[in-house]
């Protein structure tokens, strides 16, 4: 990054200052963007956006802190991928274009915003990958991406323990419980365009799950992985994934991991992936399919230990990274 002719002599040492607790602290020290015509200039394969809103949870808040976290306290251990044998950023350019407004308190303008700062980076084709935030920031970003690949033509792999397809929550209709319905709802992503990885726990209930099955969405619980095994149940989730959809979008709530893996979060629940295995997959569906879009949410640093959670939110999303490096390293040579 350092050598990127794109960035000026103060912007790479604020950069570079990062790596020792000090300066600019962007998603894996990334050039950082603020300005649309700036994407229109630098043209990067990806970009990270914030979504700091977590005024619709329903336990414990705190995941607007998340993106910040994500961002300024993750151990940067490197950018050369061990097993896929390239350095991520030769083939990937990444950049860092802040976050959307949240003001906490009005749940309607920060979605509103999450879907304005989204759609500016995929409707030119950019994958956006969004650090939340609850849940429910989900709604307006697949909107977003769906708006620009077209409705119907964007599948979701969603990991998470909880289906997040209630109708209301609390008399919420944006609940973090929620935005699954409402993509489904308005047409944006189509319920059988949706597979969803590690539910367990005790909700939703049974009529939910009923109305799930109406809408031909496909889910695998936890129970199946552990009767099956985990890449049993991942190829399958994949070749799903395949055959519903041109595009893929990735939605992963840190509640899928087990709380041992992830205690940093507002609903945890015990019983749930190890980060292996996620990370895995995640790496996997972005080698594999044509991602244009993915969310990493309800990280709620206040909560975490060690910074456990913090340090694999982060690294899901360099897996993703490093699938799309080398999806993109492959289909060039």
């Amino acid at each position: 990054m350092s050598d990127d002719p794109r960035l000026s002599p103060g912007m790479r040492e604020q950069l570079e200052l990062g790596y020792v607790f000090g300066g600019l602290s962007t998603f894996g020290q990334r050039p950082f963007l603020t300005d649309p015509e700036q994407l229109d200039e630098w043209s990067p394969d990806v970009a990270i956006v914030g979504a700091p809103l977590d005024i619709t949870t329903t336990n414990r808040a705190g995941a607007r802190f998340g993106p910040r976290a994500i961002r300024a306290l993750a151990y940067e251990a490197g950018t050369y991928h061990i097993d896929l044998d390239l350095e991520i950023f030769d083939h990937l350019d990444v950049v860092d274009f802040g976050d959307a407004h949240c003001p906490h308190g009005d749940a309607a303008a920060g979605h509103a915003n999450i879907r304005s700062r989204v759609a500016e980076v995929a409707s030119r084709r950019i994958v956006p990958i969004i650090l939340g935030g609850d849940h429910s920031i989900t709604w307006p970003a697949a909107t977003a991406v769906a708006d620009t690949y077209g409705y119907g033509n964007v599948g979701i792999v969603h990991f998470d323990a909880h289906a997040d397809t209630a109708d209301i929550i609390d008399g919420n209709l944006a609940s973090h419980g929620t935005p699954m319905r409402r993509l489904i709802e308005s047409g944006a992503v189509p319920g059988d365009r949706f597979v969803q990885v590690g539910l367990r726990g005790y909700w939703p209930p049974a009529e939910t799950f009923s109305w799930m099955r109406e809408q031909g969405m496909v889910w695998h619980t936890m129970q199946e992985i552990w009767e099956r095994g985990f890449q049993a149940v991942l190829d399958d989730a994949v070749a799903e994934a395949l055959d519903r959809a041109d595009h893929l979008y990735i939605s992963v709530d840190v509640d899928s991991l087990d709380p041992a893996h992830a205690p940093g979060t507002g609903t945890p629940e015990p019983g749930g992936l190890t980060s292996a295995d996620l990370l895995r997959a995640v790496r996997e569906l972005a080698r594999r399919h044509d991602v244009v879009g993915m969310d990493v949410v309800e990280v709620a640093p206040a909560y975490d230990v060690s910074d456990l959670t913090v340090n694999a939110a982060h690294r899901l999303v360099f897996e993703a990274l490093g699938g799309m490096a080398a999806r993109k390293r492959d289909n060039a040579g």
